[in-house]
């Protein structure tokens, strides 16, 4: 089995709105799977009905080799999955979750206690074992939420949002466990809505209200997906140059990016003194502008452009 996950044409319809639409892709083993989209744009869902939370309108699939229809059971004994709202007991302590979960997964009595040092000590717990979990911050709650979803070593870790909600630091000691459980051959998908995070998988899944738009590495996705350049700009009234520069004929596209602009054309070269001269007579001052690579984001704000383009083509038909 090469795959930890397979789907094909995974669709979920509600009455007549189809909320996830002939979804297919595969996750291989021991790498990290990024699911990314907006808020509300059916992660979760798509989570729910691997994991046989929900069930699907029509499709195929497997996890860990489970059919996702036929053996649901199997696929929730044999996998870890840490929801958007951690899912712990706040009245309890941190050893009192974790002795929860381990009943949940059915973690025999002779490896337990070794198996609750292991997971103690990778979340850097050790010494709040009885700790109220209400009491502890979002990042400690964070840590033990995944070391919950994993108290029963599973080969297969869904972490849904897992980075919502916490500082920066805790975002980056979160996805250095990550990294390591993936160093162990865990297999992890992940979804977010942060693209900086995406950058630490091996491969994407960019979904858009129930399409999937793109699947490939972060480097390729940057590299293949864009049709056209990016000229990024830094500039004073940043607003107010966004709209004078969509008026621009060869401008495909532009967009606030950080502090400055990201601008796409056909060719950044011919069209760099051009785009300062265009801002500089419109009472701009332009303190840099050069031509730089694509980040997920501007490919991920093109992929949901040009299909927003073919929808509404296919509604002009």
């Amino acid at each position: 089995m090469e795959y930890a996950i397979e789907i094909e044409n995974l669709t979920k319809k509600f009455g007549n709105f189809t909320a996830v639409n002939n979804v297919s892709f595969n996750v291989k083993k021991g790498e990290i799977f990024g699911f990314l989209g907006p808020n509300g744009s059916v992660k979760t869902t798509v989570i729910r009905m691997l994991i046989g939370l929900l069930t699907l309108t029509s499709g195929l699939g497997r996890v860990l080799d489970f059919d996702i229809v036929k053996n649901p059971e199997q696929i929730r004994l044999n996998i870890g999955y840490m929801s958007q709202k951690f899912s712990l007991y706040d009245e309890l302590t941190v050893e009192e979750n974790l002795d929860f979960y381990a009943g949940v997964y059915l973690v025999p009595k002779d490896v337990l206690q070794q198996r609750k040092r292991e997971i103690l000590e990778m979340a850097d717990l050790v010494g709040r074992e009885n700790s109220i979990t209400a009491t502890l911050s979002g990042g400690w709650k964070q840590r033990l939420a995944l070391g919950c979803a994993i108290i029963h070593n599973p080969k297969l870790v869904f972490l849904d949002e897992p980075t919502g909600g916490v500082d920066p630091v805790a975002r980056r000691q979160f996805w250095d466990l990550i990294y390591r459980l993936s160093e162990n051959g865990v297999t992890v998908m992940v979804t977010t809505h942060y693209m900086d995070e995406a950058e630490h998988c091996n491969t994407i899944g960019f979904i858009h209200y129930g399409n999937l738009l793109a699947v490939d590495t972060p480097e390729n996705l940057k590299k293949n997906q864009m049709k056209g350049q990016i000229i990024e700009i830094k500039c004073d009234k940043l607003m107010e140059s966004l709209e004078l520069l969509k008026t621009v004929d060869f401008v495909k596209d532009a967009a606030v990016y950080g502090q400055g602009l990201h601008i796409v054309v056909d060719d950044a070269k011919r069209y760099l003194v051009t785009l300062a001269d265009i801002l500089k007579s419109g009472g701009v001052k332009v303190a840099n502008i050069k031509h730089v690579n694509p980040s997920l984001e501007d490919v991920f704000v093109f992929l949901v452009e040009n299909e927003s383009r073919k929808q509404f083509i296919r509604e002009m038909m």
